[in-house]
């Protein structure tokens, strides 16, 4: 049965999400009576017995009239034997408000609920079908959903306007983190959509109970419109744990600049579109102990900051090795306090030799050039060090393996499409 939707974004996993455990319903119903009765009136006539030739349509309806405790992802399927659905309303009449939107097959059979019902609430479902010698067939049932005890929201969405800007650049991920743990990841996962003005091959990644991250397999091509749907209204979270409200977010990616970098040629180079527009000398972490030496790997811009107090990690006032010191025009590139910065009083070792506790030095109109021309999400990638950037150090996302990422997706990868 080929169904026809307006709505042509590709789900997490599955464009219908649900369909075993609706066909499975709708079959169900299908082989059950009802306890609502169908009516059919014959035009003009009002109580008149279908004829053999002209039987009335029949109408089933699942969930079964008068369900109680049904999940909030069942979906609503409604189907007409022996005619077809001229109309389908799932009305909220107590507990929540407003219907459940849904979409008609093709031929005009069969029809389903496209999104979530509210938990602890009551709906009614009213059919009307027609067969094809023009008899009307009307079906009124019932159902409530599972209460809820606890709900969950989001308590950040990166990237965002306020926080990244809208355009962000090609190695940008998006981030999800609740405000308490959940523990259906399916479920969540389902309710996620990434929609992309061009094919994008992507997934989830769940880090804890709380962040989930989405990347592409490859960096964003440049130019792509997304929007995330988080529609997380009424979605079951965990036992008695369910979504409060929906969140839609839209941005741009930019034009792709990738810096390369290496501790020991001690010289960045960014390329935007292929081409190499800047090179710049630097000065790498010093080493000696772990901490001081620069990490590498996939780096992504993180912030974009005029003035920066940077303090020794793990060294108070007054021990040996304490230092506080101001610097301009700092671009973060990781949670363990790695900037590319201006750093004057290095000038001479850049190009040369390392001597930073793990920053980036570079001269003071480089890193003026370097803010200013730098988009949240772009890659920095450092080569040549011992040390490595963890996946989970800041936003080391492009540190695992594609293979790695989806370890950790509950449904695995998907195309995105069709913003």
């Amino acid at each position: 049965m080929q169904w026809f939707s307006p709505d042509r974004g590709v789900h997490v996993g599955h464009a219908i999400r649900g369909s075993s455990r609706g066909a499975g319903l709708l079959a169900l119903a299908l082989v059950t009576a009802s306890c609502s009765e169908d009516t059919a009136v014959q035009s003009g006539q009002a109580s008149q017995a279908p004829s053999t030739a002209a039987a009335a349509a029949v109408v089933t309806v699942a969930p079964l009239d008068r369900a109680g405790g049904v999940p909030t992802d069942t979906p609503v399927l409604v189907a007409a034997q022996g005619g077809t659905l001229r109309q389908v309303a799932v009305r909220a009449v107590k507990g929540a408000k407003g219907s459940l939107p849904g979409v008609l097959s093709a031929d005009g059979t069969q029809w389903r609920s496209r999104v979530t019902a509210a938990p602890g609430a009551s709906y009614e479902v009213s059919v009307t079908a027609v067969n094809p010698a023009g008899a009307v067939t009307t079906k009124t049932s019932s159902f409530s959903t599972v209460k809820k005890k606890e709900t969950f929201t989001i308590e950040s969405f990166m990237p965002g306007k306020d926080s990244t800007g809208v355009t962000v650049g090609v190695g940008m991920p998006v981030m999800i983190t609740f405000d308490r743990d959940v523990s259906d990841r399916v479920s969540i996962e389902r309710n996620l959509f990434v929609r992309t003005s061009r094919p994008v091959l992507g997934a989830w990644h769940w880090f804890d109970n709380r962040n989930v991250h989405f990347r592409p397999k490859s960096f964003w091509p440049s130019g792509t419109k997304v929007r995330v749907e988080a529609r997380l209204a009424g979605v079951r979270g965990g036992e008695g744990l369910y979504g409060a409200t929906n969140k839609i977010v839209n941005f741009k990616i930019g034009r792709s600049q990738i810096t390369r970098g290496s501790v020991q040629s001690h010289n960045l180079t960014v390329k935007r579109n292929g081409k190499v527009v800047r090179e710049m000398p630097m000065s790498a972490g010093q080493g000696g102990v772990w901490k001081y030496h620069t990490t590498s790997g996939v780096h992504l811009a993180m912030s974009r900051e005029d003035v920066t107090v940077m303090t020794s990690p793990g060294i108070g006032p007054g021990s040996a090795g304490y230092y506080q010191l101001t610097v301009y025009d700092t671009v973060r590139i990781s949670n363990s306090g790695e900037y590319i910065h201006s750093a004057p009083w290095s000038v001479g070792s850049q190009g040369n030799s390392n001597v930073s506790h793990g920053c980036v030095n570079v001269s003071p109109s480089n890193a003026k050039w370097f803010l200013d021309n730098t988009l949240i999400g772009d890659p920095i990638i450092i080569t040549g060090s011992p040390r490595a950037l963890e996946p989970t150090n800041g936003w080391g996302h492009w540190q695992e393996s594609w293979k790695q990422w989806l370890k950790w997706s509950s449904l695995k990868h998907f195309n995105t499409e069709d913003v």
